[in-house]
């Protein structure tokens, strides 16, 4: 029989980055955190944490974070059948994983209205589309929005969409680099702006356009500071075409080469035993985000 004392600890340290601030959570001492985590262990024969910075769960710890976020979610249905049962009476809370450009463009509208109906606060963990999955494979969160399409053991995955790209620069930018117009051969030889490490998406258009190997970047992991740094010349980038609607319609943003988007597809996963809120959750974006996003082409 599991102890769900020691289950919570766990989850808690993850989600938290640190024992500290999941004992401010769990209104206990950093010790008893702490104990709770070496009994856990000591009942399954082995680590569930890897002690680093942040505590990263084992293959163990996984598993048990896996089944914590789904009967978190199981006893929302029950506590909604059996309102007697529902202590606290304190909003549900869903921690999603999504790329920072859904965060800045369509998310909050496609989920808006679902969140005040049913009682839902967001905790929301930031992730390159590309990589968001690894945030579900942990057990750190109950869904995430992601451009993977295979789902992780226990979990589908549903398309959503897709949200499209288009590489582009200020006025400026392009004058000073490209008198005598853009190339793919001097796209590359000039600064761009890049997400992150795990954001491919400049190095998939050069490779489009026939332009293999590194380029010269800035690093820069904020959506809104990206679109900025391309608005202030400092650089070409793949930016999200609904969140520059305004700079482009104002010629404060230009296309490089005209009509070569990329369309990034956008998959939603989220455990199958997860309970009604995430599956009337996942019904309600079907709907919502089809308004915003582009068909995919897949």
């Amino acid at each position: 029989m599991f102890d769900y004392k020691l289950l919570a600890a766990l989850a808690a340290v993850v989600e938290q980055a640190g024992f500290e601030r999941a004992a401010q959570v769990l209104g206990l001492s950093q010790s008893a955190v702490s104990q709770r985590i070496k009994l856990l262990e000591a009942r399954v024969g082995q680590p569930v944490l890897v002690r680093a910075t942040p505590p990263t769960p084992t293959e163990i710890g996984r598993r048990l974070l896996n089944h914590v976020q789904q009967v978190r979610l199981l006893e929302r249905d029950l506590q909604s059948q059996v309102p007697a049962l529902d202590e606290s009476r304190l909003p549900e809370r869903l921690r999603i994983a999504l790329n920072a450009d859904s965060l800045a463009t369509w998310w909050a509208a496609a989920v808006g209205d679902f969140c005040a109906a049913h009682r839902v606060l967001l905790d929301l963990v930031v992730e390159d589309q590309d990589v968001g999955l690894k945030r579900m494979r942990a057990g750190e969160v109950a869904a995430c929005v992601c451009a993977s399409e295979r789902p992780v053991a226990g979990a589908r995955s549903l398309l959503l969409g897709a949200m499209r790209y288009r590489a582009l620069a200020s006025p400026g930018f392009i004058a000073r680099h490209f008198p005598r117009g853009v190339t793919p051969a001097a796209l590359a030889q000039v600064p761009a702006i890049v997400f992150g490490p795990d954001d491919l998406l400049q190095h998939r258009y050069l490779a489009a356009l026939g332009v293999e190997g590194g380029f010269i970047h800035h690093l820069c992991p904020s959506s809104e500071g990206f679109v900025r740094l391309a608005g202030g010349g400092l650089g070409w980038g793949l930016v999200p075409e609904q969140q520059v609607l305004a700079e482009l319609a104002r010629g404060e943003l230009v296309e490089l080469i005209a009509d070569q988007p990329i369309d990034v597809p956008l998959y939603w996963h989220h455990w199958r035993n997860g309970g009604e809120l995430l599956s009337e959750l996942t019904a309600h974006l079907a709907r919502t985000a089809a308004e915003t996003l582009v068909a995919a082409d897949v």
